[in-house]
């Protein structure tokens, strides 16, 4: 069963067809009533973006449809892990939507402390990425956040202990009440924390609340395709020496001389590297 905003943003309990595949949230969906707040899905109308992950045997599950953008949440604890973030950034870039960095709990940290990480993440903002410093316990400390947010669709992803439910909780201060409010309209009962919800946002757009996402894997890629996810090496890609340049030890690669003269981040290839590995190991 499902819960379908209609588009006066009434909350309907839906039952739908079994051979309509999986529908997540987030999906825009044909729907027709069959009695008071109740109703059937009859079609899935097709996606622009779909985030998913492979399963445990290896199948892709999708998450959310109809994203916008995705926003990373790290913090200064736990530790950032760069490997991830190239992971989240890979899947963005492949299924076309924006990606924000946002560094939450500010407020733990100094100004030195500050300056360390800048200097750490600056290498994403070098290649084009919007990175935000933000702490719910500020005055204002999420307003950078809050505008990016404005007229998307956007989904946190990140560590544990980052901080994504608090940002939930400051984002959407009249959660609980719409949580109420759901399960009072669709008897679903108790909104467990693996339920997938779309809420709007007070300042416009909306936020898909994900509490499931704590840890992720990219699914089947190419290696071509895993080349496009570098966002920095696609003014490089075909211009190696040879076309099945697998950017490692070849003479007259491209990407490795772009590594040489600081144009790319050594670790940015290293991560690329690996991940390919594992991409290979996987099929």
């Amino acid at each position: 069963s499902l819960a379908v905003a209609d588009p006066e943003g009434r909350i309907r309990y839906c039952l739908f067809r079994q051979n309509l595949g999986d529908i997540v949230c987030g999906d825009h969906v044909v729907w027709q009533a069959i009695g008071e707040g109740q109703g059937v899905v009859t079609a899935r109308l097709p996606r622009d973006t779909v985030l998913a992950r492979p399963d445990f045997s290896g199948h892709e599950k999708p998450l959310a449809a109809n994203i916008t953008q995705l926003v990373v949440v790290l913090a200064p604890e736990p530790p950032p892990n760069e490997f991830l973030i190239d992971q989240y950034l890979v899947a963005a870039e492949t299924i076309g939507v924006r990606v924000l960095l946002a560094i939450n709990k500010l407020d733990l940290l100094d100004r030195a402390q500050t300056a360390v990480l800048q200097e750490r993440f600056r290498i994403y903002e070098t290649i084009g990425y919007a990175l935000l410093w933000i702490s719910g316990k500020q005055a204002h400390g999420l307003e950078p956040l809050v505008e990016h947010l404005r007229d998307q669709t956007s989904i946190l992803v990140g560590q544990s202990g980052v901080g994504k439910s608090s940002l939930v909780r400051a984002l959407l201060p009249d959660r609980d009440i719409l949580v109420r409010s759901l399960s009072k309209t669709t008897g679903f009962g108790r909104h467990t924390t693996s339920t997938v919800t779309s809420y709007p946002l007070p300042h416009g757009g909306r936020l898909v609340d994900s509490p499931g996402v704590r840890s992720f894997r990219l699914g089947k890629l190419s290696r071509q395709a895993l080349e496009q996810g570098f966002v920095e090496f696609r003014p490089y890609i075909g211009r190696c020496r040879f076309a099945d340049c697998r950017h490692d030890q070849e003479p007259g690669c491209a990407l490795k001389a772009a590594v040489d003269s600081g144009r790319i981040d050594p670790r940015r290839l290293q991560d690329f590297h690996q991940l390919a590995a594992e991409l290979a190991e996987s099929a």
